[in-house]
């Protein structure tokens, strides 16, 4: 598809054919932006936390910048996963599985698609899925 096939203003509506050529498009671009900026604020952070140890000689001070590398290595490992998921979505969006609920088949809500362009499920899956892993860790 040509990169300039659907414009700035496009989205996605229940009045088109689900999962059409536009559709495909714009959650391609949409999952493409979301994982530049990950990547981008990961590198951001890399270099905050290089320029922070630098400059400290006072034992409390590095102490509190060890729990902050410690905050940022946490929430650099949840961005891996992340970018993880938006590949495999990115994979689904080229195998023509992208946007089908991976437990019933169905077409997955372009509303929940839209607000978590990583879904697989579609809500009433989701809920279901997290209703069985509830009772299995309470049971």
């Amino acid at each position: 598809m040509p990169s300039d096939a659907i414009d700035i203003d496009y989205r996605p509506s229940e009045d088109e054919p689900f999962m059409n050529e536009r559709q495909r498009e714009y959650f391609r671009r949409k999952l493409l932006a979301w994982k530049e900026d990950i990547l981008r604020e990961s590198r951001e952070t890399l270099v905050v936390l290089q320029n922070d140890n630098e400059n400290l000689p006072d034992l409390a001070d590095r102490a509190s910048s060890e729990t902050d590398r410690s905050i940022e290595l946490r929430a650099r490992d949840r961005q891996r996963k992340l970018i993880s998921k938006i590949d495999a979505a990115l994979g689904r969006i080229e195998d023509g599985s992208y946007g089908y609920c991976e437990e019933t088949g169905e077409p997955i809500s372009l509303k929940r698609l839209d607000a978590r362009p990583i879904a697989t499920f579609s809500i009433e899956a989701q809920e279901r899925h997290e209703r069985r892993e509830k009772v299995y860790r309470d049971g």
